[in-house]
C-alpha cells in the first residue's frame, strides 16, 4: 500500500476543513413547513419500499414498474442502477427506525457484494458506494471497508493514463467512450485514499474530472453526454449524445449529474475550479428558458416538443440534492437561488403527479423518469435513481433546517 504523500494529505485536510466551515458560515432561512412535511415522506416511502420488497425475485434489483400493464422490469446485480435500491431502504430506515428496511438492506446486499470485483462498468460507485458506502456510515464495519476497497480498486482499472479518464462503455478497440455521469462514481475514490493512504485514487479522481471539464463542456456551461477519445494518444474523436435529444442537446439528468458531481468534487478538493464548474451548470440550469416553472425539467433542455415535452422528475431530484450541497459553499443571491430552487423541486416531487400515492406505482416513490428516450426504454416511468436522491434531498434539507451541517 502506498503512503499517502503529505502534499494530498495537506489537500484533503485543507478541502474538509474548507468545506465543513462552508457549510456551516450562513445560517439559511428553510421553509419549516416543508421540512416538517418530510415525516409523513418518510413514512410513506417505508409503505412503498416495502411493498417493492415483496414484489421483488429473491436474486434481483428493481429497475422499474409500468402503470399502465402493473408489470415490473427487474435486473441482476451487474445492472449500474443495483446500488441505489439498498441505498434508498438505508436512507429510509435512517429516518424511520424500521428494521424491517434495514434488514432488506443487508439481505440485497449479499447479492450486490459479488460486484466489488467487477472491471466491466465504470458505475461502481453508484453500485457500491451508494448501497455499502451508506451501511458503512451507518455501522461502520471491516467488510464494508474491505468492499469499497476492492470497488475503488476495480474502478480504477479502466482509468487510461493516455486520456486521463475512466473508459465508461466498453467498445470498438479504437473507441475509448467517456459519459458525463461518470462523474458520479468519482467520491468513491476519493473515499477510497482518505481510508487507505493511496492517493492514486485521489489522483486518478482529479485528473478524470480535470480532463472532463476540457472536453465536455460547452461555454455556457452546457456538456455533452458522450465523449470519445482515441485510446492510443488521448486525442477527442468525437463528441456525441446517448441518452438526449441530439449530439448538441443539453440532456437533462447529464446536467445533473455534472452538477453533482462536480459540487462533490470540490467538497472533497477545496480546489475553486470545481465549485466554478458546479456554478456554471446550475446558472446554465436555472436560468434556461425551457426550465419550467415548477423546476421539474424537461427530459433534454432542448427536447424539440417542448412544452409539451415529457419531464424527468428524476434529474429534479438529482439537481434538488445538487444544490442543497452548493447552496453550502457560496453566499449571496447564489445562495438564496439555489436554496430556493431545489425547494420548488422539492415541494413538487413530494406531490401529485410526481409523487406516488400509498399503494400504487408498484411500490416506487416517484413517478415520470426519463431513462433512455432515444432507445425507447424507461419512458415517463419510476426510476430508482430517482427515489433514491428524492430522499437524499430531503434528508439534506433537514439538515439545514434544524441548523446543521451536511454530512456526506
Amino acid at each position: 500500500m502506498k503512503a499517502l504523500p503529505t502534499i494530498v494529505g495537506s489537500l484533503l485536510l485543507a478541502a474538509t476543513t474548507l468545506c465543513a466551515t462552508a457549510q456551516k458560515a450562513q445560517p439559511v432561512k428553510t421553509d419549516a413547513k416543508l421540512a416538517a412535511s418530510f415525516k409523513q415522506q418518510y413514512t410513506d416511502a417505508a409503505a412503498q419500499y416495502k411493498l417493492l420488497a415483496k414484489a421483488l425475485p429473491p436474486d434481483k434489483f428493481p429497475k422499474t414498474y409500468f402503470p399502465q400493464t402493473g408489470k415490473y422490469e427487474f435486473s441482476n446485480s451487474g445492472w449500474w442502477c443495483s446500488g441505489f435500491y439498498p441505498g434508498t431502504l438505508l436512507y429510509l430506515y435512517e429516518q424511520t427506525g424500521d428494521k424491517e428496511l434495514y434488514n432488506e438492506a443487508m439481505r440485497i446486499m449479499q447479492v450486490l457484494e459479488k460486484e466489488k470485483n467487477n472491471k466491466s462498468t465504470h458505475d461502481l460507485g453508484f453500485m457500491m458506494f451508494c448501497s455499502f458506502g451508506n451501511a458503512n456510515r451507518i455501522a461502520s464495519k471491516p467488510e464494508y471497508r474491505d468492499i469499497l476497497l476492492t470497488s475503488a480498486r476495480s474502478l480504477s482499472t479502466r482509468f487510461n493514463p493516455t486520456t486521463g479518464t475512466i473508459k465508461s462503455w466498453d467498445s470498438k478497440p479504437e473507441d475509448f467512450l467517456v459519459i458525463i455521469d461518470n462523474m458520479m462514481n468519482l467520491e468513491l475514490l476519493f473515499w477510497a485514499t482518505k481510508v487507505s493512504g493511496d492517493s492514486s485514487f485521489y489522483k486518478t479522481a482529479i485528473t478524470h474530472a480535470n480532463t472532463t471539464i476540457q472536453n465536455h463542456f460547452r461555454p455556457d456551461g452546457s456538456s455533452y453526454h458522450v465523449i470519445n477519445y482515441n485510446p492510443q494518444t488521448g486525442a477527442v474523436q468525437q463528441k456525441r449524445t446517448a441518452q438526449g435529444a441530439a449530439d448538441e442537446s443539453a440532456w437533462a439528468r447529464g446536467q445533473a449529474w455534472g452538477l453533482y458531481g462536480y459540487t462533490v468534487m470540490y467538497r472533497e478538493t477545496g480546489d475553486k475550479k470545481y465549485l466554478d464548474v458546479a456554478e456554471r451548470i446550475a446558472q446554465f440550469m436555472l436560468n434556461h428558458p425551457n426550465m419550467p416553472q415548477d423546476k421539474i425539467p424537461y427530459w433534454d433542455f432542448n427536447a424539440p416538443d417542448i412544452p409539451t415535452a415529457l419531464r424527468d422528475a428524476s434529474a429534479a431530484a438529482i439537481t434538488a440534492s445538487a444544490l442543497l450541497e452548493l447552496q453550502g459553499y457560496v453566499s449571496g443571491t447564489n445562495k438564496t437561488k439555489y436554496l430556493q430552487a431545489a425547494e420548488t423541486m422539492l415541494r413538487n416531487l413530494s406531490k401529485p403527479p410526481y409523487r406516488a400515492a400509498v399503494g400504487t406505482n408498484g411500490g416506487f416513490i416517484i413517478e415520470h423518469g426519463v431513462g433512455h428516450k432515444p432507445a425507447g426504454t424507461e419512458v415517463d416511468v419510476p426510476l430508482t435513481y430517482g427515489d433514491y436522491y428524492f430522499v437524499e434531498a430531503m434528508k439534506r434539507y433537514q439538515q439545514l433546517a434544524a441548523g446543521k451541517r451536511l454530512t456526506f
